[in-house]
């Protein structure tokens, strides 16, 4: 599943639970800054993906007419140069590989900061990481859905993308997460 800036806060968050749950791993100076770096990093990989996209819609926005003559799949052809121009802007498209080389960079960055200690491997510090990420995005759909479902029994009925419906949405998905562990 693609990340996207409104997960990064509950990733992060999601991370720095993990961590601090660790017995292996020694949080040196509270948790908030270790959700803040995480965030930092998941928030910067995610404009990279963004910049991507937004060049290979340049793209095929310069070739349209080209495009509709040969009546070629936008959609496929969008996959095709965003795998192409993907390495250019360092994002990683498979997403296991995407969340280990998140997790690595994470790490890295709370080691640099001397936010984090342990006492094994860094390879098993990371696995925390991954793992985070993964249950998160793992969970987010399911947790979705919930939240989807219990808003269409309110009894007024709330309008997709308004204010209201977005501080409602945020306030029950958050509760989910909670009773999850992941906040």
């Amino acid at each position: 599943m693609k990340l996207s800036s409104a997960h990064a806060p509950y990733i992060a968050n999601k991370i720095g639970i993990d961590l601090a749950n660790a017995s292996f791993v020694e949080i040196i100076r509270g948790i908030e800054p270790v959700i803040e770096k995480a965030k930092e990093v998941i928030e910067k990989d995610v404009k990279n993906e963004r910049a991507l996209e937004e060049r290979v819609n340049e793209l095929i926005e310069e070739k349209e007419d080209e495009i509709e003559f040969m009546r070629a799949d936008v959609r496929q052809l969008f996959w095709m140069i965003k795998k192409r121009l993907a390495p250019e802007y360092g994002v990683i498209l498979n997403y296991e590989e995407r969340y280990s080389d998140i997790s690595h960079k994470i790490l890295n960055e709370l080691w640099e900061e001397d936010l984090i200690d342990y006492s094994v491997s860094e390879n098993q510090v990371r696995g925390v990481i991954f793992k985070a990420i993964e249950d998160y995005m793992k969970s987010f759909e399911q947790i979705e859905d919930i939240v989807l479902e219990k808003i269409s029994h309110y009894k007024r009925k709330l309008i997709p993308g308004t204010e209201e419906y977005d501080l409602i949405f945020e306030r029950l998905y958050e509760e989910e997460l909670r009773k999850r562990g992941m906040m």
